[in-house]
């Protein structure tokens, strides 16, 4: 499975690619079973903020029916395809917007962010940052009010210029001003879509106003290269992408 040149050139242009179905029924359905018998066993409210700021279901993570998300849909192809070359994905990160009506104030909307830089739980100079995120949706993610989270196309050239030109590391603002104002465009889709989505492009999550969960397998994926140069990486958008470079159909960093 691969992406076709235009496919590449509009990742390039919007750092975003969305492949509809790309998982299975029985893929998405095996993984649900699991992350639902640990949502109505073993989650407690007391659980859902620490959990929304990391993962949910934590000892899933590393389960074949959860991995297999990314390793057995094609995902992984397309992602070799957008970096040339991967490290080895061990763990899946399980995000739930749980229903207000269920546990009213216990969940807010998050602030537009890039994940990894001036989290409000790390140390501002600390990084956890990437190359790319992989996430696969298993509940129906059709109307915006369900939780879906929000992205802004394009938004990663301007975070890249941010970081190179404003941005020092132990700064505490995620994004700059005017992308701090934007709403951004709702990820809508059922389950088996898949979301490739830039690092770099800022996205918020909002909050779930329907009666059931919203529940999205995300997977962080990183260039071999990109442990050792994190700082260059926010500030060349392209320098963990070696097979985008050659794209002449969208608009590079300099642009």
């Amino acid at each position: 499975m691969h992406l076709t040149a235009e496919e590449k050139a509009d990742f390039k242009q919007h750092g975003v690619l969305i492949r509809r179905g790309l998982a299975t029924h029985d893929q998405t359905k095996r993984a649900v079973a699991r992350i639902d018998e640990a949502y109505r066993k073993d989650m407690t409210a007391d659980d859902i903020p620490a959990y929304s700021q990391r993962t949910f279901a934590p000892h899933l993570g590393d389960t074949a029916e959860l991995l297999a998300l990314y390793t057995q849909t094609g995902a992984a192809d397309l992602a070799t395809d957008l970096l040339g070359a991967t490290t080895a994905v061990t763990t899946t990160q399980i995000q739930i917007r749980v229903p207000e009506a269920e546990f009213p104030g216990v969940q807010q909307e998050k602030a537009m962010h890039v994940d990894g830089v001036a989290c409000p739980h790390l140390d501002s100079q600390e990084l956890r940052t990437f190359s790319l995120l992989v996430g696969v949706v298993l509940s129906d993610i059709s109307d915006p009010p369900c939780g879906a989270l929000h992205y802004l196309p394009g938004g990663h050239l301007t975070m890249a210029r941010w970081f190179d030109q404003e941005w020092s590391l132990g700064l505490t603002d995620q994004v700059p001003p005017e992308i701090d104002r934007e709403r951004g465009i709702p990820f809508l889709g059922r389950p088996g879509d898949v979301l490739l989505m830039h690092h770099l492009v800022p996205h918020t999550v909002a909050q779930n106003l329907m009666p059931f969960p919203r529940v999205m397998a995300y997977f962080r994926v990183s260039h071999p290269d990109h442990a050792n140069r994190r700082l260059e990486a926010l500030r060349n958008p392209w320098l963990d992408y070696p097979p985008l470079a050659e794209i002449p159909s969208a608009p590079t960093y300099q642009e």
